[in-house]
């Protein structure tokens, strides 16, 4: 199969990215008391009131990928990463598939660089983040059509439809300012507000859509023909998928978030205040503006001969092959807004239960955007000064099974997973996550 067809079919699936990662971050323990900087990722109010002194992030990593498609044998990851970077895109026994006319593909990468958590009193906390983030988000694919291009068995006649497919790839950076406060300390409740502020730099992106594309392959003829039309844009640095920040775009973003605790007269465990606490916020609020990008409306009515293909790029298959008309030159790309919710139930002295769920408030639509995928959590958890273990089990939208994870908090060293207890056990999975990390963290006496 030539490399060069195969690219052709990406260009109308929106599929290019070479590095993907978790669509939540650090899953599992940024409910944990002592997380300090990393429980603002998930709820700015978090801080507000709790064990930290000071907490000094100096580099943490999180990484996601998954899709309904493919099934994914985690203990062969040197195939997944020449799947990923096209190095070696044919499939072999270490894979299956699950092709439908609806697959989706998803995936993220969260680095949260050097950051500083500081509580100013008992009521009051500050905080400087930096984060480097990348999405990418490819809805409705037919994924028989991808299972034929990627394995090369083009000697059958072929036809497909595919309707409201949507896909993004976006990078960017923040540089966030944080404040929590105890607004309510009275009769057993105590509330907490906060806000994250964010100024955002875009390093560019490709996103395309469309309300249907149907096409008819020829074995014999290998010839592919194709209907429909598709909105098609890129940012400067987004052409050919030369994502970088050597050009960037600047945006502004924020999170919001409240913190319930109910905080009765005698505790169990002298070290935890509270008996449980709920909390809310709402992430990633905001967009960022490019104003030097291309955004085109290609017609795809028309026959091509893919065995004459030569390897060229995405934007020149698309721009050799089919009749476009530029519609536009400024975007706007959203970022994943999300609802976060969580409650924490202390049972014992150091062990805790929580339930933690993400929904995702972007849906597959015709503007450019990135989406979490929806998550839900449910995770046992130890929890002392200088260590906490914990095990979330969930569910993620497009997954076929629980995923079950295990991570760790040990002095300055954080690591976990929301799925490798499940990735081990079974041979084949729908996602793959992991995060770590590595901070200074200061507790009160």
């Amino acid at each position: 199969m030539k490399k060069s067809f195969l690219l052709f079919i990406y260009s109308f699936l929106f599929i290019g990215f070479s590095h993907s990662v978790y669509s939540q971050s650090f899953l599992g323990g940024q409910i944990d008391n002592r997380e300090g900087i990393h429980s603002i990722t998930m709820n700015p109010a978090n801080t507000a009131g709790t064990k930290m002194k000071v907490d000094i992030n100096i580099l943490s990593v999180s990484t996601y990928v998954g899709s309904d498609y493919l099934n994914i044998n985690w203990r062969e990851l040197s195939s997944i990463k020449e799947w990923l970077t096209f190095s070696d895109l044919s499939f072999d026994p270490k894979f299956e598939t699950t092709p439908t006319k609806h697959n989706n593909f998803f995936g993220n990468l969260d680095i949260l660089g050097p950051s500083v958590l500081f509580n100013i009193d008992e009521s009051n906390s500050v905080a400087l983040t930096t984060r480097v983030r990348s999405f990418f988000n490819l809805h409705n694919l037919g994924g028989e059509l991808y299972k034929l291009t990627t394995e090369g068995t083009y000697d059958e006649n072929f036809n497909f439809d595919m309707e409201d497919v949507n896909g993004i790839i976006h990078a960017w950076g923040e540089i966030g300012g944080s404040y929590s406060r105890i607004v309510l300390n009275k009769n057993r409740s105590l509330l907490k507000v906060g806000v994250t502020l964010k100024y955002l730099f875009g390093a560019g992106g490709i996103y395309g859509y469309s309300g249907e594309i149907g096409a008819n392959y020829l074995a014999g003829l290998q010839a592919l023909t194709t209907s429909g039309n598709l909105n098609f844009g890129y940012t400067t640095n987004g052409r050919d998928n030369d994502v970088s920040f050597s050009n960037i775009s600047s945006g502004f973003g924020g999170d919001l978030g409240i913190v319930y605790e109910y905080h009765p007269d005698h505790m169990i465990d002298k070290s935890t205040s509270y008996r449980f606490k709920l909390g809310a916020s709402l992430t990633d609020i905001g967009s960022i503006k490019y104003s030097k990008s291309s955004q085109y409306l290609y017609l795809l009515d028309g026959t091509i001969d893919f065995s004459k293909l030569s390897d060229s790029g995405i934007i020149e298959l698309i721009e050799d092959n089919f009749e476009g008309t530029e519609i536009g030159n400024t975007v706007k790309i959203g970022l994943p807004t999300a609802l976060q919710v969580y409650g924490d139930f202390v049972l014992s002295q150091k062990f805790h239960i929580s339930a933690q769920g993400a929904i995702s408030l972007r849906t597959n639509n015709f503007a450019p955007l990135s989406q979490i995928t929806n998550t839900f959590l449910v995770t046992p958890r130890f929890e002392s000064k200088w260590f906490s273990l914990f095990s979330p089990v969930g569910v993620r939208k497009y997954d076929s099974a629980l995923n079950w994870g295990l991570g760790f908090r040990v002095g300055p060293f954080i690591m976990g997973s929301g799925s490798i207890l499940s990735n081990l056990l079974r041979k084949y999975n729908n996602s793959v996550d992991i995060y770590g990390g590595v901070k200074i963290p200061i507790y009160k006496k």
